[in-house]
């Protein structure tokens, strides 16, 4: 059996994702569901995270480019690898956020991976930006891989964020619960509407774009 990646799987793969972790951190709903319930939807969203960033670095190839005698990576590439490395982070931290029952595995296990996986999409968004730059497309609203891109950094920002207010302080306590909730909620919905920007588009991306940051 044969499967076929495409920007429409890449993309439903960041929607579905992001709409998970949007409805584990939706403010009062979150609570409603309460800490099991919501682990296990950023659990599940983060997979769905892992198998679009996988497909977006095999549309992204190849790595490396000729420049000038020279071989080169491809900043585009590049930007969709770090972004992979991320997810696989984020499916660390949240698997463990399952089982974890004491101050240091939450520290080592949970925070730990998910504060390194929001500087890896910090990190693929700078990328994605600086393509924008070199191409000169940094002011483009009307086009979906500017939106998108600018979209994703937002996110990544966010959940940059989201990581600062998650810490976990010596008693077990989040450093500011609300904060790492809200910074959650903004950055999956920055991200969802990043990706379905895409939706119903079957060319290959310009994988700038969590989707492409």
């Amino acid at each position: 059996m044969l499967i076929h990646p495409t920007l429409r799987i890449q993309s439903w793969g960041f929607v579905i994702g992001s709409a998970l972790f949007a409805l584990g951190s939706a403010p009062y709903l979150s609570v409603l569901l309460g800490v099991a319930l919501a682990n296990t939807l950023f659990f599940a969203g983060s997979w769905f995270f892992t198998t679009a960033a996988f497909v977006q670095l095999f549309l992204s190839q190849p790595a490396g480019t000729d420049d000038g005698g020279r071989m080169a990576i491809r900043a585009v590439w590049l930007s969709a690898a770090v972004q992979l490395f991320g997810t696989i982070l984020f499916n660390v931290s949240t698997g463990a956020a399952l089982h974890a029952h004491t101050v240091k595995g939450e520290m080592h296990l949970v925070w730990n991976p998910n504060a390194e996986g929001s500087v890896a999409f910090l990190v693929s968004s700078a990328l994605a930006v600086l393509i924008l730059f070199r191409a000169g497309t940094y002011w483009n609203p009307g086009s979906k891989d500017w939106q998108s891109v600018w979209l994703n950094t937002l996110g990544s920002i966010a959940f940059g964020v989201s990581a600062v207010g998650s810490f976990v302080l010596h008693d077990g306590n989040s450093l500011d619960p609300n904060l790492a909730n809200v910074g959650t909620f903004v950055g999956a919905i920055c991200f969802l509407l990043a990706s379905a920007v895409f939706l119903g588009r079957s060319s290959r991306p310009v994988p700038v774009t969590v989707d492409a940051a």
